[in-house]
């Protein structure tokens, strides 16, 4: 497996791992975000100082997830592994990955933010040194409420 950093053209790759990913969040209550996402709006995402990375095995992409980076953390989101390639250790090395970057640009806190009705993501997070540091509700526009942790790792 290999894992780039993406740049803004690789936006329809990374919409179309993130939509296979998170379809299985189409029939919730507050369904994901990401799934009303177009490749147009990750484009201008990455042109305005997003960025993500896309992992591949065999030349084919099958996992990405998309970060900020700040002066205090990096903060990730949307990290998609496709349905088919998940249990794989896919989403583990774009972790890894994120904290290699984290590393290089001397950023030592990584952030992310997860629902708490999802216990394999937050158990996924918690398997590689994540900690729950703050719980909040969501209001979707819907009028949903979702209860979301937020989750961090300190590096070093």
């Amino acid at each position: 497996m290999e894992i780039k950093l993406a740049d803004w053209s690789d936006a329809p790759i990374i919409h179309e791992i993130m939509i296979k990913a998170f379809t299985e969040y189409k029939e919730e209550a507050a369904p994901s975000s990401a799934l009303e996402e177009t490749a147009q709006a990750v484009s201008i995402s990455l042109k305005d100082g997003e960025k993500s990375f896309i992992c591949y095995s065999s030349g084919q992409p099958v996992g990405t997830v998309r970060f900020r980076l700040n002066e205090e953390h990096l903060y990730f989101f949307r990290l998609a592994v496709a349905p088919e390639m998940q249990g794989r250790g896919i989403a583990k090395k774009l972790l890894k990955a994120l904290e290699d970057y984290a590393i290089k640009e001397e950023i030592v806190t990584l952030r992310c933010k997860v629902r708490m009705a999802v216990p394999r993501n937050i158990n996924l997070y918690r398997s590689v040194g994540y900690a729950i540091v703050a719980e909040e509700i969501v209001q979707k526009p819907n009028g949903v409420d979702v209860k979301v942790a937020t989750m961090v790792k300190k590096l070093g």
